[in-house]
């Protein structure tokens, strides 16, 4: 599987713009601060929703897009009905591959990726989420970087039936991860996320 990042719409001149106008403060003129941008992103104010990113899932199994369907952004996904393709849809096979568009501001992602990089997802709607956060990084790092499971976004694991992952962290950062420090919390996660997911071509 790839992620095809189509396109990022919006940038960060509008973002810190959008800021500064709800302060009553002239456009900033140019890119905000790697600072600004960060914090931005922890805090989740508004304006990050100007930066909306725009996506392909070629050959994903019909059964995964269910699951990302699921989610409150735009998604198109090849049709299965019966008068347009001319096969009975249920004689369709589970494992039908599907061509996915998904388009999703950075609020959505961070709330999206809450739940599909969290261990309680299926391996196979994960690795979607590990690989679309990873192409994310190579074009918005910063917004990457606030893309983790729920555990890390609330320091500790809500879920009913923990998939223990919270707890091989805590393990792998010597504790450092349960900390108040939101930004260390989440830098800790990306150093072992990195570690766990190395780029294609490197070692």
């Amino acid at each position: 599987m790839k992620t095809e990042l189509l396109k990022i719409k919006g940038d960060w001149r509008e973002v810190v713009d959008d800021c500064r106008s709800t302060v009553g403060k002239e456009e900033l003129g140019h890119e905000p601060s790697q600072k600004f941008k960060r914090e931005i992103l922890i805090a989740e104010h508004s304006p990050i929703r100007d930066l909306i990113f725009k996506w392909r899932w070629p050959d994903m199994p019909h059964w995964v897009t269910v699951h990302w369907v699921r989610h409150k952004w735009e998604k198109f996904v090849r049709t299965q009905r019966s008068d347009r393709t001319g096969i009975p849809r249920e004689k369709l096979p589970q494992d039908e591959p599907q061509t996915f568009t998904g388009e999703a501001n950075t609020q959505h992602l961070i709330d999206t990726m809450r739940k599909r990089l969290c261990g309680q997802a299926s391996p196979e709607t994960r690795a979607y989420a590990e690989d679309l956060k990873q192409a994310i990084a190579e074009m918005e790092p910063e917004v990457a970087g606030v893309l983790v499971p729920n555990c890390v976004y609330r320091c500790g694991c809500p879920e009913k039936n923990c998939c223990g992952y919270w707890q091989r962290l805590k393990r792998r950062t010597n504790g450092d991860i349960v900390n108040e420090d939101i930004q260390e919390r989440y830098d800790l996660y990306n150093a072992v996320f990195r570690e766990d997911h190395p780029k294609e071509g490197t070692v």
